[in-house]
């Protein structure tokens, strides 16, 4: 018996040797696994690879046998070899598109009795067709056995690529998964005069699909694309099946996105696995609408050799730098990649609990595997990713499980799965994401802690110790640079290390973008948990180049970029001077082409990594290894309107905006503010600097005028005044500037340097308007009872679409309990909520920022509450606002002339005083019909309320 080099599908990086070196081969099928795709062709044939080659038997027609569809495309010829015993043949049925079905001969051989023989031939084809290809025998009854079948070609469909516009009229190739049916037809037309209707669908997977083996290989990078579009809006994606020995495995290539008119889906992907099936398909995110598609293409990326001279990123840090890696990036340059640059790696995904016990008690590694020996093979530390986790566990884990029950399933699936690498892998993030400091306790309420308290940490963690001693064990979550998260987990952590729990060190992941948060956030929460003595480590970091999670470029702006990298540095100073603290920072993705921001919270184009598609070094990357190759960056900074006292006092005026960071440098840091009035710009800075020295001073560069404030002297030629502070000291001072729209700020320590600096593009708005709330706790029923007169009413007077429509006089009150209460009169006398869009009925959003941390986008305490005059609500804020849905209650009534809002907030992240001020505005929507005809808020101009706090007013809390 014969036998391949190989088995299954051989593509060029899995090459068996070649007749020339210019011959690829396409596929190989050797029968050591089973029939391999192949299938029998007619009634009653049956095929049988128990002896490692395929014995085909049960025919009656000289054209029954053993068939499958070929990964061929037109214009390329095709050699095929084959050892075949018996009278056989080896045929292409071919129907073109549009055409009538025709038999074209490959080849054919005959046997001695019992022996085998070579069956060769060649072929190609011209026209779009239908293509399946078969070994038959002219012999109607005889059974006959193939082995060992080699399809080669001079050139490589693996790099040529694919595309189906349908213009043929037919379906070129596309198949349903199940039963839907496929039309080509002129009604489903993107371009030209034909696509492919989708009806009769019985599952959300079940549409088109594409069969691409051959057409992709092993190590290659692709892009796919198709345009698809929904009579009735649903969500549709793109994915890839591949199996192996008939195991299926499904991989994204465009997430679910809401569809109505045409849409594109798109996607790169890397094939990292030998394969003996392969399609692309179109599925919905649920349901069976039906749907269309047209003018699909996949596209073969040619990949850019690494750049060899350049630092590498692990030569240039004081601690272990990692990155997070899949099975694809084990291939090609993005291997190369992580060789130069990365000293560690963690999988993203192959070794959560749904990758590795999908069932109880069934354990899968292969992916694991492939991932540790990769790193094992290239010299690179292991991070395990994750043992305990809320999401990503099967649903079976928690199905029926008392606490005794979960805590075993805890123990067997550590001890599995730790247990498998113990030695290979020496650290591991334990539990992930246990924290949610919106509870009393700080801790979330997932199914693990529902039915177990905290004993499924103290579970997990010992018995991870007792699996591998040697490992380091992890304490994982996000946000812990916020003080809010920062606290809760460390009391947490310490908790659990005084009861001995073997936390060895916290993870940081750190997921922040290119504005927030700032940097010396970061550098607070290594120094809180440095005190708990434990190593610290950052686990997850990226760099969104967004700051809310709604926008989207369709190519990045160069500055963005140049901004990216500069906060790239910020925070690499500060892991920098932590070094001591940090034993690890892990980046979370080897490149941009693979990153989970591309799909998360949105479908959208993000950067949020060192390298580009093309694993090319980024500003990003020079913010790490080399700050002064940077490109100079400046940040948008919104100056409003206003007028103080220079007298050394902090005037209430400055309570309405928070500081600027100026990023720390050594040990000294600052945040400022800036006024304009027509007699200037007013300054109010307060640095951090204990080193009290009269020559350290503030230089402020307006456009080309140069004002500098020293800390021990009057100020030459405008008022100035400085104060000695806690920590540093203060300055504020009234600049005689003119227009001028660019600011450099240095801080100025002249006994130790460097200097700290901020370089800024300056946008002159209003002042920011304030109003107050008095202290009074009133019934929410809807009715302005009398403890509303103590409260001035201020009117929507700021357009943000349409000029005119219904308005709203707006009070606040507030109560020591941490609740506040808004009051809404609204004239309109035409109310409408025909609209399925809740913000396009008549109805009043009241944002409130408890901060008022005047932010470019939302923290998860912001809110936008609506209110519409029917009594609706709803509630925006960060992550469809997972953490203020329970903060609204409201109530509603009609007027002659309109309708009454009154609402109870509830701020428990704030304790609310006395001339504490809250970010706050109010927007009044108009409806006509079912559509929105008119807006006005209080005071944010931009009609980016929903998105953004940085312009909405102030609300200061009163007696």
């Amino acid at each position: 018996m014969f036998r391949a080099v190989t088995a299954s599908l051989l593509v060029l990086l899995c090459l068996a040797v070649p007749a020339r070196a210019d011959v690829t081969t396409i596929a190989s099928y050797d029968f050591s696994s089973g029939a391999q795709g192949w299938g029998p062709r007619g009634d009653g044939v049956a095929l049988d690879t128990s002896a490692g080659n395929l014995r085909v038997s049960g025919r009656t027609q000289n054209w029954m046998g053993a068939q499958i569809t070929p990964p061929f495309e037109k214009g390329v010829t095709y050699n095929v070899t084959a050892k075949v015993s018996g009278s056989v043949a080896l045929t292409v049925e071919r129907t073109p598109s549009g055409g009538s079905t025709t038999w074209e001969r490959v080849g054919a051989a005959t046997s001695a009795p019992g022996e085998f023989t070579e069956l060769s031939g060649s072929y190609s084809y011209a026209a779009d067709s239908a293509l399946n290809l078969y070994f038959e025998s002219s012999d109607a009854t005889a059974e006959f056995t193939v082995d060992d079948i080699v399809i080669t070609s001079d050139s490589d469909p693996t790099q040529s690529g694919l595309s189906t516009d349908f213009e043929t009229g037919t379906a070129q190739g596309w198949n349903p998964r199940a039963s839907a049916t496929l039309t080509a037809t002129g009604a489903a037309a993107h371009a030209g005069a034909y696509g492919l209707s989708v009806t009769n669908r019985q599952a959300s997977w079940d549409g088109p699909s594409l069969n691409v083996l051959g057409k992709l290989a092993k190590g290659s990078k692709y892009t796919l694309s198709v345009w698809v579009r929904s009579a009735e809006a649903q969500s549709l994606g793109l994915s890839i099946e591949r199996r192996q020995n008939g195991t299926p495995s499904y991989e994204r290539v465009a997430a679910p996105v809401s569809v109505t008119g045409w849409t594109r889906l798109t996607g790169t992907y890397t094939l990292a696995h030998d394969v003996d099936f392969l399609s692309v398909y179109v599925e919905s995110g649920e349901g069976t609408l039906p749907f269309e598609i047209d003018d699909f293409t996949l596209e073969y990326i040619e990949p850019k050799p690494i750049q060899t001279d350049i630092p590498s990123l692990k030569d240039t840090v004081p601690f272990t730098l990692g990155a997070a890696f899949h099975r694809g990036a084990t291939l090609g340059e993005h291997a190369k990649l992580i060789d130069k640059h990365y000293g560690s790696v963690t999988p993203g995904n192959s070794l959560k609990w749904d990758a590795t016990e999908p069932e109880e008690g069934r354990f899968t590694f292969d992916d694991g595997d492939a991932l540790v020996d990769f790193a094992t093979g290239n010299g690179l530390e292991f991070r395990g990713h994750t043992l305990v986790w809320h999401s990503q566990t099967p649903a079976w884990v928690f199905e029926g499980a008392t606490k005794e029950v979960l805590l075993q399933r805890i123990e067997n699936h550590i001890r599995a799965v730790m247990g498998r690498y113990k030695g290979r892998i020496g650290t591991w993030d334990v539990v992930n994401e246990v924290i949610d400091e919106n509870q009393p306790d700080g801790l979330r309420r997932s199914p693990w802690f529902e039915i177990t308290g905290l004993d499924y940490i103290r579970t997990a963690f010992r018995v991870a110790r007792e699996v591998d001693p040697a490992a380091t064990l992890v304490f994982n979550d996000y946000n812990t640079e916020f003080p809010r998260k920062r606290e809760a987990m460390y009391k947490v952590v310490k908790q659990l290390r005084d009861e001995g729990v073997p936390i060895d060190a916290v993870g940081h992941q750190l997921h922040v973008n290119i504005e927030q948060p700032p940097t010396y956030y970061i550098e607070d929460t290594i120094e809180r948990f440095a005190s708990l003595g434990v190593d610290q480590q950052v686990t997850e970091l990226d760099v969104s180049v967004y700051t809310d999670f709604v926008s989207t470029y369709p190519t990045v702006p160069a500055d963005v970029l140049a901004r990216q990298g500069q906060r790239y540095k910020e925070i690499f100073d500060v892991f920098r001077r932590q070094a001591a603290k940090l034993s690890s920072v892990t980046i979370w993705g080897v490149a941009d082409d693979e990153t989970w921001l591309s799909t998360f919270p949105i479908a959208r184009v993000n950067a949020p990594l060192p390298f580009d598609d093309e694993l090319q070094a980024k500003p990003a990357f020079w913010g790490v290894a080399d700050p002064s190759k940077l490109p100079a960056a400046r940040l948008a900074l919104t100056v409003p309107a206003g007028t103080v006292t220079v007298d050394g006092k902090r005037d209430a005026q400055w309570d309405r905006q928070p500081g600027q960071p100026v990023a720390r440098v050594g040990s000294v840091s600052a945040s400022f503010q800036l006024r304009k009035a027509p007699s200037g710009v007013y300054v109010f800075a307060d640095v951090t600097d204990a080193t009290d020295d009269r020559t350290d001073s503030l230089s402020l560069k307006l456009g080309t005028a140069t004002y500098t404030i020293p800390r021990g002297a009057p100020a030459q030629g405008f008022k100035a005044h400085t104060r000695k502070t806690s920590t540093g000291w203060q300055a504020e001072a009234l600049l005689p500037s003119g227009a001028a729209t660019t600011l450099d700020l240095t801080v100025d320590d002249a006994r130790t340097g460097p200097d700290a600096v901020f370089s800024g593009t300056l946008t002159f708005v209003p002042e920011v308007k304030e109003f107050t709330a008095p202290k009074e706790t009133p019934v929410v029923d809807g009715v302005a009872e009398a403890a509303w007169n103590k409260a001035t009413p201020v009117g929507t007077g700021t357009w943000i679409e349409g000029t005119s429509g219904a308005t709203a006089k707006v009070r606040a009150m507030w109560s020591p309990s941490g609740v506040l209460y808004v009051l809404a009169k609204v004239t309109d006398p035409v109310l409408s909520d025909e609209s399925p869009n809740a913000w396009e009925e008549d109805s009043v959003e009241i944002f409130v920022d408890p901060e008022n941390n005047k932010t470019k986008g939302y923290d998860d305490d912001d809110g936008q509450y609506r209110i519409s005059f029917a009594g609706a609500e709803s509630i925006g804020g960060t992550f469809d606002a997972f953490a203020i849905r329970g903060n609204l209650t409201s109530a509603v009534s009609r007027t002659s002339t309109g309708y009454i809002v009154e609402a109870a907030i509830k701020l428990p992240t704030v304790t609310l005083s006395r001339d504490r001020v809250v970010g706050f505005d109010v927007q009044v929507n108009d409806a006509t019909g079912t559509a929105r005809t008119a807006a006005v808020t209080w005071h944010d101009p931009t009609g980016q309320s929903y998105l953004s706090t940085a312009r909405w007013g102030v609300l200061r809390l009163g007696k």
